[in-house]
């Protein structure tokens, strides 16, 4: 999902900038060496946090695609409690009942204390969590959730971003974090616009609800004007725009291109597919409690690899941030590409398999 800077021992400011702080050396090495000290206590356990567990029931269920491939599902307490609170961009871990794990954007009203909304494609060639949502989860079957969390934050201007106007770029489901984003500009006044694109107005979910926005919207699908450009995507783009992107890969990497240099402008951006393999090269991971040997390819993930051999292990978001995929590293050096992991936890042995790599084989505590 976002995209965020490589973790370092300072954490960064909201401009980009590092925050000195004398007593953060001090503090960094006290709290390696306590990680060190308990990495075999924490090696198997999943990491603290501030997320919250909690079973949830489907209220409502409603097809929002004509294309009739995409339900939206309305989660409450049973209860009937409030919900902790979230802002746009957020997300939930919804545990399904096969024990598969995915992450799902709120694309509700954060108002709304009482209920989360989020929205699925069905994928039939994707990893089995579309078409379980898809097939199982009727109006008052429940669901262990976690969270919310929020990898994809919207910064207001003049409360932690310099821009001056937003600039919203949806692909398909991609609308489901950006949806939010569109009622937030809109309450705070701020100047915004919106190209949203699909393969055809049938496949775009909660149309009817972004059109209620008028000409702040253009809406592009491909059977009708092609495949947008980069250009079609950003319009003038002027200096002191906030681009907030979702959608494919190929929609997500011309647009990068496209904003490369453009020092001014600022470009946030969530994928909802794993992102390529950059700069792989091949290595090798032992299996210790197998002792068996899995080859990983220079354009492969590890976590591919290791499913490809059926090697069990968990994973959700396949993109370095929700940390399910968190495994213990026996041996060998790794190649952290993670935005998850902080420098004590990843001297103390633990990698994410779903982004990290080695160029070495290392040994994986599995």
């Amino acid at each position: 999902m976002a995209v965020s800077p490589r973790r370092s021992g300072v954490p960064p400011s909201a401009s980009g900038r590092t925050r000195h702080d004398p007593l953060l050396g001090a503090a960094h090495v006290a709290l390696a060496a306590f990680w060190g000290l308990t990495a075999t206590l924490r090696r198997r356990r999943p990491r603290p946090g501030g997320d919250r567990t909690q079973t949830l029931e489907i209220a409502e269920r409603r097809v929002v695609a004509r294309d009739q491939d995409v339900v939206a599902l309305t989660l409450v307490n049973p209860q009937r409690g409030e919900l902790p609170p979230w802002f746009p961009g957020a997300h939930i871990d919804v545990h399904l009942p096969s024990g598969r794990v995915r992450q799902y954007s709120l694309n509700g009203d954060p108002r709304v204390r009482d209920a989360y909304r989020i929205a699925v494609r069905r994928i039939p060639t994707g990893g089995g969590g579309s078409t379980e949502v898809h097939d199982a989860l009727v109006v008052g079957s429940t669901v262990t959730t976690s969270g919310p969390r929020n990898a994809f934050p919207l910064s207001v201007p003049g409360f932690g971003s310099p821009a001056r106007r937003f600039r919203f770029l949806a692909g398909g489901i991609g609308i489901t974090p950006i949806l939010p984003m569109l009622h937030e500009a809109e309450r705070l006044g701020v100047d915004w616009s919106m190209v949203y694109t699909g393969r055809s107005r049938d496949s775009l979910p909660f149309l009817d609800d972004v059109l209620a926005f008028g000409d702040r919207v253009e809406i592009r699908t491909d059977d009708e004007a092609g495949l947008p450009t980069a250009d079609d995507l950003l319009g003038a783009c002027p200096d002191g725009t906030s681009v907030y992107a979702c959608g494919p890969a190929a929609m997500l990497t011309a647009v990068r291109s496209r904003l490369a240099g453009r020092r001014h402008v600022e470009l946030h951006f969530e994928r909802f597919a794993a992102p390529p393999v950059v700069d792989g090269q091949p290595f090798s991971a032992c299996i210790a409690s197998t002792g068996d040997v899995v080859d990983v390819g220079a354009d492969e993930t590890l976590l591919a690899a290791l499913r490809r051999s059926r090697v069990a292990v968990p994973y959700s978001c396949q993109q370095g941030f929700c940390g399910t995929c968190r495994t213990g590293v026996l041996g060998g050096e790794v190649d952290h590409r993670d935005t998850l992991l902080t420098d004590p936890e990843r001297a103390a042995g633990a990698m994410l398999v779903c982004v990290s790599r080695s160029t070495e084989r290392i040994t994986l505590d599995l």
